[in-house]
């Protein structure tokens, strides 16, 4: 089945694309299959108009592989690429005709056995295919315990702060509007005050939106921006604070850098005024 552009939504452009390159892989013979991941492998009620193809290919070897990543005539047969480039050792992410993206990778066989990566979902496989290619052998990582996500929140607000004091507030805010809210929905997760779709263990913050609500995760103070560094840090420890038991010698100690965070942000607005 030729590619044709087409007015049809992005998700059947999605999977149209998927069964073309599965006959091509199918026609070249030195392909084993073609797993879906994300919204195009078990989770296809996330397909929408913003979604892409992520996906593996497994080949029978090494000398396969190589082909595959030096060469993209497999990927072009399917749809056409009007821009790629290598994002890992193992694949590339590419911008295809008719509005899709694609990040994918290419493994032999043998190595899917100790490849890690998440539950997948056989779009195409050849007739001698092993079973259960798209279970990873190696287990998924599960998120850290409840103590050690705790710890990590309010000391990622602790050194955000001290960074913030120094002024380096690009940091600061990746300590403080970033590795903290990252840490707190995981600590959510834990709590079990979630709805909707299970924490995607490789990106703890895809769907945050849809599984809490503002009371929460009231993203807007959480992540106020680079200037408000002191609203996001008080945001969240208060939400800490309300939800699990922190030692009040490490509160006490961001609550201070707070106020001397807010100190010095009035302070530089005096002066740029």
């Amino acid at each position: 089945m030729p590619f044709s552009p087409s007015q049809h939504t992005v998700p059947e452009r999605l999977l149209a694309f998927l069964d073309r390159l599965g006959s091509e892989l199918d026609r070249r013979g030195d392909a084993v299959a073609l797993l879906g991941l994300g919204s195009v492998g078990r989770d296809l009620h996330r397909l929408d108009e913003h979604s892409d193809a992520d996906f593996f290919v497994v080949v029978d070897d090494a000398a396969a592989c190589d082909r595959y990543l030096a060469d993209l005539d497999w990927l072009e047969a399917a749809h056409p690429v009007l821009w790629s480039f290598p994002n890992s050792p193992a694949g590339r992410k590419a911008l295809l005709a008719d509005g899709l993206f694609a990040e994918y990778a290419v493994f032999p066989l043998a190595d899917m056995s100790t490849a890690g990566y998440p539950p997948g979902r056989i779009h195409w496989s050849r007739a001698d295919a092993p079973a259960g290619l798209e279970t990873p052998k190696v287990p998924v990582p599960h998120a850290p315990p409840l103590e050690h996500e705790v710890g990590e929140a309010v000391t990622n607000l602790y050194v955000g702060l001290h960074r913030d004091l120094r002024g380096e507030r690009l940091t600061a805010t990746r300590f403080i509007q970033g590795y903290a809210v990252d840490r707190w929905v995981t600590v959510l997760g834990h709590l079990g005050l979630g709805d909707g779709d299970a924490q995607d263990a490789f990106v703890v913050d895809r769907g945050v939106e849809r599984r809490f609500g503002a009371d929460v995760l009231p993203l807007a103070d959480l992540v106020p921006g680079y200037e408000r560094n002191a609203l996001a840090a008080a945001t969240l420890l208060d939400l800490l604070e309300a939800h699990v038991e922190l030692d009040p010698t490490i509160v006490g100690a961001v609550r201070d850098l707070i106020r001397r965070a807010r100190a010095a942000a009035q302070s530089r607005a005096r002066s740029s005024a």
